[in-house]
């Protein structure tokens, strides 16, 4: 398995949550998403797959539901 850590912004509730979990799940691989919402500030995105999954990839997921993802 492999484990990734993303920071998002944009995120402010549940729903947002929700849809960022949606889009990454949809990933060729991805086995769970665990999000540390922080409204207001950065979220912690975690990714769990089975193998290392492409920035681009991700970024475009996280585009796809309205969020930015950031360095």
């Amino acid at each position: 398995m492999n484990e990734q850590a993303f920071s998002v912004t944009g995120m402010t509730c549940d729903h947002c949550v929700h849809a960022v979990t949606e889009e990454l799940s949809a990933l060729a691989g991805v086995t769970s998403v665990d999000i540390d919402l922080r409204a207001g500030d950065a979220s912690f995105v975690h990714v769990t797959s089975n193998s290392p999954l492409d920035v681009d990839a991700v970024r475009a997921a996280i585009d796809e539901a309205g969020y930015e993802l950031v360095f």
